[in-house]
């Protein structure tokens, strides 16, 4: 096995062309993570210096990889660009503004073989975003899709969990293989980390995981494409969202609130971001709807939006025991009410992807 005293070690006979020193002991090693013949970490560096270190980035993948029992190496280098100083007649509130501004759109691939891309976002933690994505990426199996579902919540990735997986993907020909429940391919990070890993990652680290998830995972072959990959954003407006919003052409999203204003009013947030980069809001879906949190918010500002209203997700014990159990709802109760619900959304969404 692999300890992570001997990849130390080998890291360190890669120097660092700016200090002199080896990777690890400059510090530019970031998130190191070893388990199980596997190893992988960061090379985060300012834009400038992104050709200085992709020979560092190849020496020290090739050399990790001569490691005996070393099965897969992942090198990722980063670079992050230094922002310049504003002007000082430049006022904050103009500052601001600017920001608010559409920009103008980045050229962008879909994943190979995937036909269809449907973003679940919501503007605030907590909403069961996660819940819904994993049931309507089932739903929409049942009718027969081919579906994927990535976990792009790199702080908190609970796909694992809800769907039952556990163990690391493997890496064939260059290609992440995603592992298979429930009729879905999925890929997270988690699966990737200890579950009792922090994923303590700046901005770009982050995003640039997401690029890796999203563009290397084999999703599908030119023979069996994948008809549409759900992706299951992380609550905010953030860098994992304008990272994919700039990585693939997305075909909608699809945004969860619970029925209370402090929900609601994130989610209009969310709207707003997806709004100014060209992408559709296919729909509001209010989840936890009943006696406890309200009911009727989602539908009243899907109204205001002028954007569909999906349907309403009531508070369920089965919903619950379904994500602890790792099998959805729409898997373990097909015929119930819940299920019922989810496969209407279902059959709503997939309408309107094939319109």
């Amino acid at each position: 096995m692999i300890d992570r005293a001997s990849v130390i070690a080998v890291l360190d006979t890669v120097i660092d062309p700016k200090s002199g020193q080896g990777l690890m002991a400059s510090g530019m090693v970031q998130g190191l993570v070893v388990d199980q013949g596997r190893a992988g970490f960061v090379l985060e560096v300012a834009a400038q210096d992104a050709p200085l270190y992709a020979p560092v980035r190849d020496e020290a993948e090739a050399k990790l990889k001569a490691l005996e029992g070393m099965d897969r190496v992942s090198v990722i280098l980063t670079a992050e660009a230094v922002a310049k100083p504003a002007r000082r007649t430049a006022s904050l509130s103009t500052a601001a503004v600017e920001q608010t501004k559409p920009k103008a759109p980045v050229p962008t691939e879909r994943p190979a073989h995937v036909k269809r891309v449907l973003a679940v976002a919501s503007g605030k933690g907590g909403v069961g975003k996660s819940t819904v994505s994993v049931n309507l990426a089932a739903a929409l199996a049942k009718r027969g899709l081919s579906v994927g579902i990535l976990d792009a919540d790199v702080y908190g990735p609970s796909m694992p969990t809800m769907m039952g997986i556990s163990g690391k993907p493997d890496y064939v020909d260059g290609a992440i293989v995603p592992l298979e429940a429930h009729g879905l391919k999925a890929m997270s990070v988690g699966l990737l980390t200890k579950g009792t890993d922090a994923m303590v990652w700046r901005g770009p680290m982050a995003s640039q995981a997401i690029n890796q998830m999203l563009s290397q995972t084999r999703w599908g072959t030119a023979e069996q494409p994948l008809d549409v990959l759900v992706v299951d954003l992380p609550p905010g407006t953030g860098d994992v969202q304008l990272t994919l919003i700039q990585k693939t052409p997305l075909d909608g999203v699809v945004i969860v609130s619970t029925p209370q204003e402090v929900a609601l009013s994130d989610a209009r947030r969310a709207h707003t971001l997806f709004e100014k980069v060209g992408v559709p809001t296919l729909g509001l879906i209010e989840n936890m709807s009943g006696d406890i949190f309200g009911r009727g918010g989602a539908k009243a500002e899907a109204e205001k939006l002028g954007v569909p209203y999906l349907g309403d997700l009531p508070l369920d014990a089965s919903v619950r025991e379904g994500g602890d159990a790792g099998t959805p709802v729409v898997v373990a109760v097909p015929f119930g009410d819940i299920a019922s619900r989810f496969d209407s959304i279902a059959e709503s969404l997939a309408n309107t992807l094939n319109s």
